[in-house]
Formats: structure tokens, sequence, C-alpha cells
């Protein structure tokens, strides 16, 4: 019997998380990366409801800047609020910068945030290094998970009988 069709939550540490990240694109690298927030973001961090759908990173003049991603305002900061949707920089080693800088150049490849969570009393980005995936690829991706759930499906049922 199929289960009900609830929003999934994300982890117990996470704020958000991009799901359909690994949808979209190859994950090739990952990295933790700092987030340099206002107070209000903070705040509005932890009641959550940030969004990282359309999100991504770029490198500019030696930094990295996140675009997109959505934190809402904080309602009992009502003057002092920030902009939902503004550029904000992330905080790496200046070796993984130029780490990225040569593979964002040289390949094509993307930037982009899979999970934004609090680790003690600092926010965190985890952003992947990733190519996109053609139309092509996401159906072999899908087919190669439905044969391997079928595999794991026709073994349980082997081991039952």
């Amino acid at each position: 019997m199929a289960k009900g069709k609830g929003k999934k939550k994300t982890a117990p540490g996470d704020v958000a998380t991009n799901r359909q990240a690994r949808h979209r694109f190859t994950l090739l690298d990952t990295y933790e990366a700092g987030i340099v927030l206002r107070g209000t973001e903070v705040k509005a961090l932890r009641n959550g409801g940030a969004t990282l759908k359309d999100a991504y990173a770029t490198v500019r003049d030696g930094e990295v800047w996140l675009h997109h991603l959505h934190i809402p305002p904080y309602a009992p900061a009502y003057h002092d609020n920030h902009e939902p949707e503004r550029d904000r920089k992330l905080l790496l080693h200046r070796r993984e910068i130029e780490k990225l800088v040569g593979t964002t150049k040289e390949r094509g490849l993307t930037l982009v945030p899979m999970r934004l969570y609090f680790k003690g009393p600092k926010a965190k980005v985890e952003i992947a290094l990733a190519q996109g995936k053609d139309r092509f690829d996401k159906r072999e991706s899908i087919k190669a998970r439905e044969m391997g759930r079928d595999m794991q499906r026709a073994l349980r049922d082997a081991e039952r009988h």
C-alpha cells in the first residue's frame, strides 16, 4: 500500500536542503562554507523557511557569493529587516577558492548549494561543484534507481521464501 504523500522533512540539524540538485546535476565535489549573515537573517533561519531551490554560487573578485537564497523576513524586526534574496558572501579558505576558480572556468561547472545548517552557533552552507544533466541523463539515473529498487525487492522476497 502506498504511503501518504506528505512534504519530506529535512535532516534534524538542517535549516534547508536542495532536494532537486541531485536530479538536475551530477555532483562532483562538496565544500563546507561559512556564510555572512545579518542578525535578522540568523533569527529568521532559526525559525526555518529558507529556500535553496533556485540558489547558485559564483566566484567574483576572489570571493564566493551565494545568489537567490531566499531567507524570509523576521517578523518581529519590522523596521530593521533584511532583503530576502540579497547576495551573501561565503567564507572559504583561499586554496579552496582558487581551486573553484580554476574548475568553474575550465570545465564549465557550476556551484550549487546543497544544504543550509547550523554547526554550533554558526550557519554553514554545503556547496557542491556540479555539472548539469541532460534530459537523457536524468532518465538514465531514474532507470538505474528503479532497477536497484527492483533488485533489492527481489532479494528481500527471495530471502522470505
